[in-house]
């Protein structure tokens, strides 16, 4: 075994000894996650397996799912005739054929349209342009899919179902859409009753407590889910800038000189730390079990940001009785950077490639899983 992962391989050991140790001798990190019934550290698979397959369609998370991540994680928005469906941008450009099949409304949001509109587009294709390298001719066509179409794949397999990471995706748009998914998870037994108990033997895939986990970067909207699903465990994602955390630089992208986004993210930091510590400290007093913090990644990229990771930041969250669930996470260097750094789980892309940095590597690759899927 080459240096590198002997190295790796002892980081993660002792970094799991010293939190099982912190558990066994106090309300450390892996006890109250245990008590929220999420794994620790727990996968959390950003818009299904979207490194391998369209982000937020049916390969992307039956490719998740099969790989064995503990949280299949969604954007949620909603339809113009009140469905509930998966979406990241608000507008249908980037991962569909909206320009083609409905050019003069290209530029509409997504919520402008019904769900038979939306049904009608190609989610696939452009993955296909944009990575040739893990094109397949099978993702053409992929469609859109609805909260329930995910609730489905994530039953699906009898041995692996992963819990729902739902984020609220510009909830100002879309009134109501806390209770909208009240209602869509009671209606299909996926909130657990206020005070029931997890068993301790489905704490590994989520199916207790912490089969759902609700995420917002919006105060109104974690106050509204914190009002509609209190038994619920919530997370507050945190990023410096405008509506979130004040930065301590006012200098816009486009004063800064930088040549990329990635180069002006990584310099971003708080205004103080006290700026940091009241939205942790709001966090907790809004019922969230955590926060979502982004990261600044070791080679850049459009996913690296401020790095709201630091050591003193997830102590100082931890110190609160409050898990750390950092965004979006790729690589191998930056698994080991923020799990040294003190994260409860990660969400990445990559959903093989952390399984297999914490040691739970999937059964197949994810390329048979894909096949096995009919992709």
């Amino acid at each position: 075994m080459p240096a590198p992962f002997t190295k790796r391989a002892l980081l993660l050991s002792l970094m799991l000894g010293f939190a099982q140790a912190q558990a066994a001798s106090g309300p450390g990190p892996v006890a109250l996650a245990a008590e929220s019934g999420i794994p620790h550290p727990a996968v959390i698979a950003h818009r299904g397996a979207s490194y391998d397959a369209p982000e937020s369609t049916a390969a992307a998370y039956r490719a998740a799912r099969d790989l064995g991540a503990d949280y299949l994680e969604m954007d949620l928005q909603r339809s113009k005739d009140g469905v509930l469906f998966a979406l990241h941008d608000n507008n249908l450009q980037r991962t569909t054929d909206v320009a083609t099949k409905f050019p003069e409304r290209k530029d509409s949001p997504a919520n402008a349209f019904t769900m038979a509109e939306l049904k009608t587009l190609d989610a696939g294709s452009w993955f296909n342009a944009a990575y040739p390298d893990r094109a397949r001719p099978s993702f053409v066509g992929l469609k859109i899919l609805t909260l329930d179409e995910i609730i489905d794949i994530a039953q699906a397999n009898p041995l692996h179902k992963p819990g729902l990471y739902i984020e609220t995706k510009e909830p100002k748009q879309f009134p109501g859409i806390e209770r909208d998914l009240k209602a869509k998870l009671q209606d299909r037994g996926w909130l657990i009753p206020a005070g029931a108990k997890g068993k301790r033997k489905e704490l590994a895939v989520g199916q207790g407590k912490g089969r759902v986990v609700l995420q917002t970067f919006e105060k109104s909207s974690l106050e509204l889910l914190e009002k509609e699903m209190p038994q619920v465990p919530k997370i507050l994602l945190l990023w410096v800038g405008e509506g979130n955390i004040e930065p301590k630089s006012k200098v816009s992208f486009a004063e800064s000189g930088d040549k990329d986004h990635a180069a002006y993210y990584a310099r971003q930091e708080p205004k103080s730390k006290a700026e940091f510590q009241q939205w942790v400290d709001y966090a907790k007093a809004q019922g969230a079990i955590g926060t979502g913090p982004s990261a600044a990644l070791t080679h850049g990229g459009d996913q690296s940001y401020a790095d709201l990771a630091k050591p003193w930041m997830n102590q100082y969250t931890h110190d609160q009785g409050l898990l750390v669930h950092v965004y979006t996470v790729d690589d191998a260097v930056d698994y080991q950077k923020v799990m040294a750094a003190g994260v409860d789980g990660i969400f990445t892309n990559r959903a093989s490639e952390l399984l297999k940095f914490y040691k739970r590597p999937a059964a197949a690759s994810v390329g048979q899983i894909l096949q096995n899927n009919g992709y």
